[in-house]
């Protein structure tokens, strides 16, 4: 299993260098750190972690098989249709999960408010959008509108995470306000991309369209971190309508020291 892993991160490095980006293994990162916390905060025991981590990190694998086969891209693979599927699927599955199961609705209630809005650090990587754009290899609107977006709402996630973790009470206005804007952000964003992909759905026709999202490592972001990232705004929504009164720094916060060596 090793061995398979290496070779699709290989896949990704070679990709990172035909596309400009030698040096920035950010797909691992990526992929750690949205696994680790996540996998912290919704773990109600250290095996439980290490399970949501092995979840997390098999779902990142798959969109990197799909991608490296090319399996999404619209001239061969399933184009629009699958990548759709690839951003709705995933969420769907958490969004009913996480209504069906009482075990989940716990997790849901015990991860701390802070770690929600601190993951969403990550979208800083929305500059990737605004370099790709000046590049001349995404198009306008969607790659201006997603990436600017994305930077706006990472830039202001670090500051509003310590801002709830320390007067939940108080930061509960610039949280809604900041989870409304960043979860427009990304419907806006998947919108712009689905109507300026070739196929059926295309009423944006400036090229060179938005296919290079099917590519390694670009799936990653519509295949993995956009249902991931929309998924955490809705439990944001969740918290803050289920637990209006409740400081996201009472909660009691896992021993990281000691999920970082199970993990090892």
């Amino acid at each position: 299993m090793t061995s398979f892993i290496c070779l699709f991160e290989i896949r990704v490095y070679i990709h990172l260098y035909e596309t400009g980006f030698a040096g920035c293994n950010w797909t691992d990162g990526v992929r750690r750190g949205c696994d680790f916390c996540l996998a912290i905060g919704l773990g109600q025991s250290p095996t439980a972690r290490v399970r949501l981590a092995a979840l997390f990190f098999g779902w990142f694998l798959l969109v990197t098989v799909l991608a490296a086969a090319d399996a999404l891209h619209y001239q061969h693979g399933t184009g629009i249709l699958g990548l759709g599927a690839a951003v709705v699927l995933p969420l769907a599955i958490l969004f009913i999960t996480g209504l069906r199961s009482a075990a989940a609705q716990r997790a849901m209630l015990a991860i701390p408010l802070w770690l929600l809005i601190g993951v969403n650090s990550i979208r800083v990587l929305g500059v990737f959008f605004v370099t790709l754009h000046a590049a001349g290899r995404l198009p306008a609107p969607f790659a201006p509108t997603a990436g600017w977006g994305d930077i706006m709402v990472g830039l202001a996630a670090g500051p509003l995470a310590w801002f709830a973790f320390r007067r939940m009470s108080m930061a509960r206005p610039a949280i809604w306000i900041w989870n409304v804007f960043g979860l427009v952000d990304l419907i806006a964003a998947i919108g712009l991309g689905v109507t300026s992909s070739p196929g059926p759905l295309r009423l944006i026709f400036a090229e060179p369209g938005t296919s290079l999202m099917t590519t390694l490592p670009w799936l990653l972001i519509p295949g993995f971190l956009v249902p991931l990232l929309a998924w955490t705004h809705l439990v944001i929504f969740y918290r803050l309508a289920k637990d209006p009164i409740q400081r996201a720094s009472h909660v009691e916060q896992p021993d990281f020291r000691k999920v970082l060596s199970n993990q090892d």
